[in-house]
């Protein structure tokens, strides 16, 4: 199938979780698998491999977030460890996985945009 429509914007398709050509139809099946093509514009999603790239990303912003309210709380308030454990776990699990699949959705729309692939050694 041809597709001769705009370009979507690689980030806010990939943040809504959209086809990084033609930002409409769906580009994920699941939580974070995705669909096997795009049911709007037909793009084949076989490129996409974000690998740990999206992980990566999380665990440096969400452990900023997190670590910094967890050290601010203790230094103005000092309460005991178990209100950290009740506050902050489920604030990292929500953090987290809140931020998994619109990140891995952005690198996909990337690799699509910049047309990167896997690396190669010319003999």
């Amino acid at each position: 199938m041809r597709y001769d429509g705009p370009e979507a914007d690689a980030v806010s398709a990939g943040l809504s979780g959209r086809c990084p050509r033609c930002g409409e139809g769906k580009l994920f099946d699941g939580f974070l698998t995705t669909a096997p093509s795009c049911r709007a514009c037909g793009l084949d999603y076989k490129f996409a491999d974000s690998g740990d790239g999206p992980a990566v990303f999380v665990i440096l912003i969400a452990g900023f977030i997190i670590v910094g309210l967890l050290l601010w709380t203790e230094v103005n308030y000092e309460p005991p460890f178990w209100v950290h454990l009740v506050i902050f776990l489920p604030l990292t699990l929500i953090v987290c996985l809140g931020m998994l699949r619109p990140l891995k959705g952005v690198m996909i729309g990337l690799q699509y945009r910049n047309k990167a692939e896997q690396g190669r050694l010319e003999d």
